[in-house]
């Protein structure tokens, strides 16, 4: 089956044509197909924006193998940022805080604002006056060795590496996501050889090689109707619809990962409301008790608030979204 039918097809169901889902398959992709995503660990994902529907690439690979791109930032946000942290350094250095410290709460919310990084010796000072301050316990006056080993402590402490995670990486490069309205623009796009964040992975010359039109049909799993997340959103508790919200927020976290949006993680962060949301819905899902005490709070759940954060996300990534074609 052609890519464009079958992505018409899924669409079509998803957004309730009233065709059958169950004379439908689950995926429509040939053997060959399969074969070519399964061996170089490289999936075709189709996203729905406000703009227009997009095809793009997505793979999953340890942290420790990704080399992230330079993200590209609008003169205007640098200037608003640089602005903003020489505001809070004026602020910080026009500070008095007396013995009894009646103006630390005060200073301990700028620092909450973003700050210029200071510099090391400065960092250092400040690393063992707080090392004494923990070991100054019986109020005696500590010798050079004591607080050498316990800023050698800290240091090994915070020297330690994490350990690597399986993270998202899509067709892009400097915080754009490249989207195409076809597969054979996308196809196309892939054999030029222009640089990406995905050229870096060993299976990419592969890719390059061997993709053909046919081959991009995104999975029912890898396909996001983003543009009716907040319309769906907005009729209410009762019509919502937790396959479009679920998937919805998982595409929304690989690319606010990837793509390095703030907003999109912090809106979308355990705790969230949105990330309240989401663990409702699931919950309704899976039926029984607690399927029923979940249906009860997704009636509690500000739908009004719930849309305006999700315009908030899918708005950011539209922004991110670059329209190759």
């Amino acid at each position: 089956m052609a890519a464009d039918e079958s992505s018409g097809q899924r669409s079509s169901g998803l957004r309730g044509s009233g065709d059958d889902p169950a004379e439908e398959s689950e995926d429509s992709r040939a053997e060959s197909t399969e074969a070519l995503w399964s061996e170089v660990g490289i999936d075709p994902v189709e996203i729905a924006l406000p703009g227009g529907v997009g095809y793009t690439l997505r793979a999953y690979r340890s942290s420790a193998e990704l080399e992230p791109s330079e993200i590209e930032r609008d003169a205007e946000d640098l200037d608003d940022f640089d602005a903003a942290a020489a505001a809070v350094a004026r602020r910080r250095r026009s500070l008095t805080v007396d013995a009894e410290g009646e103006s630390l709460d005060e200073a301990d919310e700028l620092l909450e604002e973003p700050t210029p990084r200071r510099s090391r010796r400065s960092q250092d000072e400040d690393d063992e006056d707080m090392a004494a301050d923990a070991l100054d316990q019986d109020d005696r006056e500590l010798t050079d060795e004591e607080i050498e080993a316990a800023l050698a402590e800290e240091d090994e402490e915070e020297e330690e590496p994490a350990e690597p995670e399986e993270v998202p990486i899509f067709l892009g490069r400097n915080g754009r996501l490249y989207l195409f309205h076809s597969p054979e623009k996308l196809v196309e796009f892939v054999r030029s050889g222009v640089e990406t964040d995905l050229s870096q992975l060993d299976t990419w010359s592969d890719l390059t090689s061997r993709v053909t039109v046919e081959d991009i049909v995104a999975r029912d799993e890898d396909s996001y109707e983003l543009d009716l997340v907040v319309e769906n959103l907005r009729g209410g508790s009762d019509a919502w619809d937790p396959a479009l919200l679920l998937k919805a927020g998982e595409v929304a976290r690989d690319l606010g990962y990837a793509l390095r949006l703030d907003t999109v993680l912090n809106a979308l962060a355990s705790g969230s409301p949105l990330d309240d949301l989401d663990e409702a819905l699931r919950a309704s899902e899976s039926g029984g008790v607690g399927g029923f005490f979940a249906k009860r709070k997704l009636r509690k759940i500000a739908a009004q608030q719930a849309s305006l954060a999700w315009r908030t996300v899918i708005g950011k990534i539209a922004a991110a979204a670059d329209w190759r074609d």
